[in-house]
């Protein structure tokens, strides 16, 4: 069983940057690839995605400011997160899959989250 593990989550200021890593503990050939967050008191929703290592999408609040990334011999992905803003504010979690489903249990491999936390 692949195990996702996620990092690089923490408190920041409005306007600050993060970055957030999930590794795999192993090869896997999970096509699709995904960013979800949940805010207290929230649905958990669907951030980025990329798919095929190329083709990537991201939910309208985070266009322009999140980039999704794969290096796939460190089997990381990544999330950068820039001009970060309070309603951010999440546990953001990692997904792999073999297609980009809009909910976050459909994925075959999950992670178990890490907390960023804006303010403003």
């Amino acid at each position: 069983q692949v195990q996702l593990q996620e990092s690089g989550g923490g408190s920041v200021q409005a306007e600050d940057s993060l970055k957030l890593s999930c590794v795999a503990s192993e090869i896997t050939y999970m096509k699709c690839w995904a960013w979800f967050r949940q805010a207290p008191g929230k649905e958990r929703e669907r951030v980025a995605t990329i798919f095929n290592n190329v083709n990537t999408d991201y939910t309208d609040s985070a266009k322009g400011r999140f980039t999704i990334s794969k290096d796939n011999a460190k089997l990381t992905l990544y999330l950068q997160m820039n001009n970060l803003k309070p309603e951010d504010t999440a546990m953001y979690y990692c997904a792999a899959g073999t297609r980009c489903y809009s909910a976050f249990d459909a994925f075959a491999y999950r992670g178990q989250g890490t907390q960023v936390t804006v303010s403003s």
